[in-house]
């Protein structure tokens, strides 16, 4: 399918790993010129090479830290520049601490509602005023834990709920020039899982990393996701072939959660 977007221009943060890079490796793709993000330069750089060998747009690097008001303001800077503007705003961020809620001090809060919500709140305001010089998107990688609670996350299940509400209050105060949405992921198997099931095979709870993976699943289709599901999903929401999807948060689990709405 030929989204459309060739030749756009994107912003995708927290994107040298993860449900961010597979976002950005989708735009990337389909002819989206794309700035990355991420604080560790190095492996940022690695991104940059991996999604640029695959890529038909330009794909920038731009360092810098989520909780830091002037990175922020640096990385919409910095696509305009390179880009001559900015269609598409991709938010993604690193999960905060797990922990049960009496485990966890004031700091911790802080720091999760600086790392998940603030950073979105200036990301949009900062893009704002480009987004609506075409039609313009803003997609949202945030968790399935704000349709469901999930145990041991009370910052994911309590903090992200903003997130859900200011993207929502965007597609109005934004529309029609943008559109927001939002994706709720379950497990994908990012590089993070795959740390943590080989770790748990090393530590003798699996005998072999399949037997591990297969203990995220938990869903009806019985497996994990492949990050670039949810990848080209995004990518989706960010062309013109999404274009009366407003407002909404899609949950992109395998059907694990429970809930109706």
């Amino acid at each position: 399918m030929d989204l459309q977007i060739d030749g756009n221009a994107a912003l995708v943060t927290a994107s040298s790993s993860g449900l961010g890079r597979a976002s950005a490796m989708a735009l990337a793709r389909d002819g989206v010129n794309v700035v990355i993000n991420g604080r560790d330069e190095d492996a940022l750089e690695a991104a940059r090479e991996e999604i640029a060998a695959e890529a038909s747009g330009e794909v920038v690097a731009q360092p810098g830290d989520l909780t830091d008001e002037d990175d922020v303001v640096a990385m919409v800077e910095r696509t305009v520049e390179e880009f001559g503007g900015l269609d598409h705003l991709v938010t993604s961020a690193g999960g905060p601490p797990s922990g049960p809620f009496l485990d966890l001090d004031d700091d911790d809060w802080y720091h999760a509602y600086d790392l998940l919500v603030m950073s979105v709140v200036r990301l949009a305001r900062e893009a704002e005023p480009h987004l609506r010089e075409g039609e313009g998107t803003i997609v949202n990688i945030t968790s399935r834990s704000v349709k469901e609670a999930l145990g041991n996350l009370v910052l994911s299940n309590s903090v992200r709920m903003s997130v859900i509400g200011l993207e929502k209050t965007l597609s109005k105060e934004f529309a029609p020039d943008v559109r927001a949405n939002a994706v709720l992921p379950g497990p994908h198997e990012t590089q993070r899982i795959r740390d943590l099931v080989e770790a748990a095979v090393e530590r003798g709870e699996y005998d072999s990393y399949e037997e591990g993976i297969s203990g995220w699943a938990g869903n009806p289709l019985e497996r994990v996701g492949d990050p670039m599901e949810l990848g080209n999903t995004v990518a989706f929401l960010s062309s013109p072939k999404s274009g009366f999807i407003n407002g909404t948060a899609i949950t992109i689990d395998g059907g694990a959660t429970g809930s109706n709405l």
